[in-house]
């Protein structure tokens, strides 16, 4: 694949491309699949894919190949795809040479499927009745990108990750738990395991919701709701497009004194030393103990918005051009488990997994909750069914009323749970 970048910066340079870039990734990995609590499959996967973009007469191409790739082909579908675009200024990172040490370690596809039977033993120890789903995998990960003005950056990582779901059928009731972990070097079967059994714990009874506007508790399962729309209001293509409703509050108070919100892009399973432009990452504070800092961009949006790139310009998929994204959201946490935050509640409503997607960037939402608990003077009296919560997302964030210690990873996010105020909660009595 090394050879093959060269070669078509050559190639593409021969047929007049006045610039050009190309990116590569590659991966590995060896799933291992549970089913009805037992041992399903094993699988190999591996896939490479290469993109080439091109300028020609400042207009642009992008031709993409999966596996193998015949050089000559992919630069002339390029070059063809050029003529169809309207020229554009040249965004490409200059000279620059960085490999970064490999991250993680890989463990044995035997070891993965010890780990599988474990963690669904112990569930099955404590309720031998649930049927239990699971997949853990170990997948590596390779990334280079080159152009012609001479950069050259690389990285590869190791990634381990796990989910594990408990399925309880109790006459026509039933029950879906889950959890996951993404990790590189280890993974912990109890930090799995024990949530699972919590919340079948907590599920034993079925109640009424409560109703009406009652503080609401997101899990950091559920806190997404709230970041997914805050991650969009801080992208610096919405400001350009006004549709962000930030876009003129750069200094000001904008969500609770209490919420601080950055980027850290070196740190937990998702870390990332380059963007897909191959500009070096870097830690951004955006929202400062409620205060909106800055927005962050790709080289484009970063020259319309008349400062340079912060490091955020990402491919959707290897057809897709960079656009901004952020690296890593963290929220910075409080104090106290999440059984502190549920003894803290009189009446209130626990979120801990909603259905179907979230906010957008209104921040105008209402869900429905897939997995919710009701809470009575601190205490869990049941799980609640058929109820949803609505409101909206920049409100709600002004109304923080507690925040966890009790931060961990949903996806590329880093949130504690916390208590939210101002939302509606609607639901069978």
């Amino acid at each position: 694949m090394q050879e093959i970048a060269e070669q078509l910066l050559e190639v593409a340079a021969k047929s007049g491309a006045e610039a050009a870039e190309v990116y590569q990734s590659r991966s590995l990995s060896h799933p291992v699949f549970f089913e009805s609590n037992r041992l399903k499959q094993l699988e190999s996967i591996q896939s490479e894919g290469t993109a080439l973009r091109v300028w020609r007469g400042g207009r642009p191409g992008l031709a993409v190949a999966y596996g193998p790739v015949e050089v000559a082909t992919l630069v002339e579908k390029a070059i063809a795809l050029s003529q169809l675009n309207e020229p554009e200024t040249i965004e490409l990172t200059p000279d620059n040479k960085l490999v970064y040490p490999d991250l993680g370690e890989a463990i044995a596809v035997e070891e993965l499927v010890s780990m599988g039977k474990e963690a669904i033993a112990k569930v099955r120890d404590a309720y031998p009745e649930v049927l239990c789903t699971s997949e853990w995998d170990c997948e590596v990960e390779s990334t280079r990108l080159i152009n012609s003005l001479g950069l050259d950056c690389s990285y590869a990582d190791t990634t381990l990750s796990c989910f594990l779901s408990a399925e309880w059928v109790r006459g026509e009731d039933f029950l879906s738990v889950a959890d996951g972990q993404t990790q590189r070097g280890h993974l912990d079967i109890e930090k799995v395991v024990n949530p699972i059994l919590q919340r079948l714990h907590w599920a034993k009874e079925n109640t009424a919701s409560p109703l009406g506007r009652v503080p609401v508790l997101l899990t950091s399962n559920a806190a997404d709701l709230l970041w997914d729309t805050v991650q969009a209001a801080l992208n610096g293509k919405r400001v350009l497009e006004q549709a962000s409703p930030w876009s003129d509050r750069l200094g000001t108070q904008v969500i609770a004194p209490d919420l601080t919100l950055s980027q850290q892009p070196d740190v937990g399973p998702y870390s990332c030393p380059f963007d897909d432009e191959g500009t070096p990452t870097q830690t951004l504070t955006p929202i400062e103990k409620g205060v909106l800092r800055l927005f962050y961009c790709d080289r484009t949006v970063g020259r319309q918005l008349g400062q340079e790139t912060t490091g955020n310009g990402f491919r959707p998929g290897l057809g897709g051009y960079p656009t901004p994204g952020l690296v890593n959201l963290s929220i910075e946490p409080g104090s106290g488990s999440l059984l502190d935050l549920i003894q803290e509640l009189d009446e209130g409503l626990i979120v801990d997994r909603i259905l179907g997607g979230g906010a957008g960037i209104s921040g105008d939402f209402s869900i429905n909750v897939d997995l919710g608990y009701r809470v009575q003077k601190g205490q869990i009296v049941g799980r609640v069914k058929d109820t949803m919560v609505s409101g909206n997302v920049y409100a709600a964030l002004k109304q923080v009323a507690r925040l966890g210690g009790d931060a961990d990873w949903n996806g590329s996010c880093y949130t504690p749970s916390l208590i939210v105020e101002g939302l509606s909660v609607t639901g069978r009595t």
